[in-house]
C-alpha cells in the first residue's frame, strides 16, 4: 500500500479542490484523485464556458444597439462558431494549469486516474492503493438523455461545447436553468432554435413574475417556445436530417437535438458497494448535516449529494469540511437561507430569496413592489425590451423576503442585494438608501409603492 493520509478526495470539481486545499494549508496531508479534469463541470463543461457562449450571443444584439448611438458597422457582421470554440477551449485548459498549481502549490499530492473504494479507508487509483483517515467523495454530477427511440442522436451539454459547428438549427429540451440559457445562446449566435417544456412553464422553482416576464421575453425575441409538449422519439434521415416526434403526434425537423431535462449523481464504479454509504431516493449520496455519510470515515458534498447544486454552494461545503476536520475552531454550520443564483438567458435573470408563492407557503403575509421598465441603454434603439424588478416583502416585519430581476447584468446586480438580505434588511433601509444615477440598480431603493 502506498502513501496514508489524513484526507483523500475523490474528484476534483469545485468542491473537491476547495476541501483539498484547504485542508492541506490547516496542515492535513491531502490527496485528490481525478479521472477526467480539474475543475469539474463548472469549468469544463459547465459555468464557465456557457458564460462564454452567453457572451458571444450577446454580441448579436450589441451590434443591432449600435446603430442608435451612431455606429455604422457595414456589411452584416458575421460569426464563426469554430474561432469561439477554440478560444474558449484555450481558456479552459488555461483554467485547468491554474487549479492544477494552486493543489501542487498547496501541497496537495494530485493523482490522474479514477478512484475506487476498496473499504471505508482505502482508495484505489489505477495500480495504487492509499489509506486515509477522511475519504471525501466530490464526483458530482452527468447529463442524462431520457430513453427514448433515437436517443443516440441527441446531445447534452456535454457534447454542445465542442461541437464542430453551430447547427443550422436547434431544439432544446427542458426547462431548468440550463435548457433556457442555452437557447439563448443558440438562438443568440443564430440558430434557428426551439425550446420544448412538457409543463406549462419554465424554471419552475422560480418566481411566477419572473417566469413570465423571461417567456414574454423570449417570445419577443422570435425563439419558438412549446410548453406542454416533449419527444417522443428521434429518427436520423439519410442525408442527415433529424426528425423529432412529439407526444401531440407532430414533428419538426432539426440538425440537432439537445436534452437538458436533468443529471444523475456520477456513482459509476466507484466502489460503494465496499461499504456502508447510502443512498437516498433519487440515487444521490445520503449525508447528515456534517457532510458525514453512514460510513463514518467517508463524507461526500457538491452535487454528488444533491442539495444545492450551485458552484458556490459546493465550495462552502468544500470549505465547511476542511474547517470542521481541521480547524474545529473556525468551523461554522453551512446556512442554506439566501442564496442568490442567476440565470444567463438574454435577458438574465437574478434572485435571492423567496418567490411570491414560496413566501406566502412559508406564512407570510406579503406586500409586491414591482416596476416594469424599458433600461436607458435601449432608448436611443427600436428594442422594446423591458427589465424586470420586484421585491416581496413582509407586511409584518418590513423585512425583504426576496429580490427578482429579468435583465440586463441581473446576476452582478442581484449579488450586492444578497449581502442586504443576509444582514436582514428592511424594506425602509432600502427605502434610505441612496441610489446610483442613472442605474438600472437604483430601481430597487426606489420602489415607493406596493403593486399589491
Amino acid at each position: 500500500m502506498s502513501d496514508a493520509f489524513d484526507l483523500f478526495v475523490i474528484g476534483g470539481g469545485s468542491a473537491g479542490v476547495r476541501a483539498a486545499r484547504f485542508a492541506a494549508n490547516f496542515g492535513a496531508k491531502v490527496a485528490v484523485a481525478e479521472s477526467r479534469y480539474l475543475g469539474g463541470t463548472c469549468v469544463n463543461v459547465g459555468c464557465v464556458p456557457k458564460k462564454m457562449l452567453v457572451y458571444g450571443a450577446h454580441f448579436h444584439e450589441d451590434f443591432e444597439q449600435a446603430a442608435g448611438y451612431g455606429w455604422s458597422l457595414g456589411e452584416k457582421p458575421v460569426f464563426d462558431w469554430s474561432t469561439l470554440i477554440q478560444n474558449k477551449n484555450r481558456e479552459i485548459a488555461r483554467l485547468n494549469g491554474i487549479y492544477r498549481k494552486l493543489l501542487v502549490d498547496a501541497g496537495v499530492k494530485v493523482l490522474d486516474g479514477h478512484a475506487r473504494l476498496l473499504d471505508a479507508k482505502t482508495v484505489q487509483v489505477g495500480a495504487e492503493t492509499f489509506s486515509a483517515k477522511h475519504i471525501l467523495i466530490c464526483t458530482g454530477g452527468w447529463p442524462q438523455i431520457p430513453e427514448i427511440p433515437g436517443k443516440e442522436h441527441a446531445i447534452s451539454s456535454n457534447e454542445a461545447f465542442f461541437l464542430k459547428e453551430l447547427p443550422r438549427r436547434v431544439i432544446v429540451v427542458g426547462g431548468g436553468y440550463i435548457a433556457v440559457e442555452f437557447a439563448s445562446i443558440f438562438h443568440g449566435l443564430g440558430a434557428k432554435t426551439t425550446q420544448l417544456y412538457r409543463g406549462d412553464l419554465f424554471l419552475r422553482e422560480f418566481d411566477i413574475g419572473v417566469r413570465e416576464h423571461l417567456r414574454d421575453e423570449l417570445l419577443r425575441k422570435k425563439l419558438d417556445l412549446r410548453f406542454n409538449t416533449d419527444i417522443t422519439a428521434i429518427e436520423k434521415r439519410a442525408d442527415g436530417t433529424l426528425v423529432a416526434k412529439l407526444k401531440d403526434g407532430g414533428s419538426i425537423e432539426t440538425d440537432c437535438v439537445f436534452f437538458a431535462t436533468g443529471r444523475r449523481p456520477m456513482l459509476d464504479n466507484l466502489g460503494l458497494e465496499n461499504t456502508k454509504v447510502e443512498l437516498d431516493e433519487r440515487g444521490h449520496v445520503k449525508v447528515n448535516a456534517e457532510f458525514e455519510t453512514s460510513e463514518p470515515s467517508i463524507l461526500a458534498l457538491g452535487d454528488v449529494i444533491g442539495r444545492v447544486q450551485l458552484t458556490p454552494v459546493a465550495l462552502a461545503e468544500g470549505m465547511a469540511v476542511a474547517r470542521r476536520l481541521f480547524r474545529p475552531a473556525e468551523y461554522r454550520p453551512l446556512d442554506y437561507t439566501m442564496i442568490p443564483t442567476a440565470v444567463f438567458s438574454l435577458p438574465n435573470i437574478g434572485t435571492v430569496g423567496l418567490s411570491e408563492d414560496a413566501a406566502k407557503k412559508a406564512g407570510h403575509k406579503v406586500k409586491i413592489f414591482e416596476s416594469r421598465f424599458r433600461p436607458m441603454k435601449l432608448t436611443l434603439t427600436d428594442v422594446q425590451e423591458r427589465t424586470l424588478m420586484k421585491l416581496v416583502v413582509d407586511a409584518d416585519s418590513d423585512r425583504v423576503l426576496g429580490v427578482h430581476m429579468v435583465g440586463p447584468e441581473a446576476g452582478e446586480i442581484v449579488q450586492g442585494l444578497a449581502v442586504a438580505l443576509k444582514a436582514g434588511a428592511t424594506k425602509r433601509v432600502f427605502d434610505e438608501t441612496i441610489g446610483v444615477h442613472p442605474t438600472a440598480a437604483e430601481e430597487f431603493v426606489t420602489l415607493r409603492t406596493a403593486t399589491r
